[in-house]
């Protein structure tokens, strides 16, 4: 039996989740609007997406790791596509349109080259996907991003990139690691009576988290954003046709893998949402100006993308379960 509270808290998260289409452009107007008051949030990011691990971890058991991990054939097919395939698209895609602008090229390739979004574990519970397979495609994939994203770039573009491995760790350890192994250990010393406290609280506290990572996002960007400029449409045009394109590679990954329904959303949400702060870092930091744009445009339209993209999902489900 619900408290009170906890009751209020559902139905304030599902208010948020009708919302959500209309959240996350707000978000990013925030941050463009009043980039000196969101800025100041930056530092707290990290602790915002460990919010949002824990909230999906304290759900988790280590048996349902375990039965991710004796089942590798989604991790496989999940690894090729995003590691390979949508790197290889980008550099494709950007070449065609913007072959005479090295620099954004290297830009799109940097973007789907990037780690996974932590974030990604929200959408997740929305639609009822395996948290277990989803933490576990977070933590190996950014465990991997110090060696995979210079790698990709070398490879694929020639460019020496040097990253911060050591605050790349840290922040894996801060944002992933230590609030998964915290929600599981408190999961299973309290037989699922924490989950039972805490989650109906800390599931729609995430939701407003993410608006906020957002809109400290998009202040960091806002100097870089011109909606006056064609070019800069170009390149968001490009930059949402590659996310939606990633979505749909993803959806035909999880039908290849013969995943089940819960494993489909997974690789569905975590394949398409890139950890764009990441990438808007290493971008700005290593590279020219126009090379950040992917990035910026990423920022701007990846979460709606996901919005767009879950309501379509659920629309299908709803009318299944009707024709049923």
């Amino acid at each position: 039996m619900q408290s009170r509270s906890a009751r209020a808290a559902d139905a304030v998260n599902k208010k948020l989740e009708q919302l959500l289409p209309a959240l996350f452009p707000f978000g990013i107007a925030l941050g463009l609007v009043l980039p000196s008051v969101f800025s100041h949030l930056r530092p707290m990011v990290p602790w915002f997406f460990a919010v949002l691990t824990l909230s999906g971890a304290l759900r988790l058991k280590i048996t349902e790791f375990g039965r991710t991990v004796r089942a590798p054939l989604p991790i496989f097919f999940f690894m090729v596509a995003i590691r390979v395939l949508m790197p290889l698209i980008a550099l494709f895609a950007s070449s065609v349109f913007f072959g005479g602008n090295p620099d954004v090229v290297s830009g799109f390739v940097l973007l789907f080259a990037g780690p996974v979004a932590v974030s990604s574990i929200i959408w997740i519970g929305m639609f009822n996907g395996d948290r277990a397979l989803c933490l576990t495609l977070i933590l190996l994939d950014t465990l991997l991003a110090p060696l995979v994203v210079p790698g990709t770039l070398s490879v694929l573009m020639g460019e020496a990139v040097t990253m911060d491995i050591g605050g790349i760790v840290v922040s894996l350890l801060m944002m992933v690691v230590a609030p998964t192994i915290a929600g599981v250990a408190a999961n299973e010393a309290s037989r699922g009576k924490i989950a039972d406290l805490l989650c109906p609280y800390l599931v729609p506290l995430g939701k407003i988290f993410l608006m906020l990572v957002i809109a400290a996002n998009s202040s960091a960007i806002a100097h870089a954003v011109s909606f006056a400029d064609p070019f800069f449409w170009q390149v968001a045009a490009l930059s949402v046709s590659l996310s939606t394109g990633s979505f749909m590679l993803m959806k035909l990954v999880g039908i290849a893998a013969r995943c089940s329904h819960e494993k489909n959303v997974t690789m569905f949400f975590t394949g398409g949402l890139k950890n764009i702060s990441v990438v808007a870092t290493i971008a700005v930091t290593f590279f020219p100006e126009a090379a950040a744009l992917p990035a910026v445009t990423g920022i701007l339209f990846q979460q709606l993308i996901a919005a767009v993209m879950g309501k379509a999902i659920r629309g299908r489900q709803e009318r299944g379960e009707s024709a049923s």
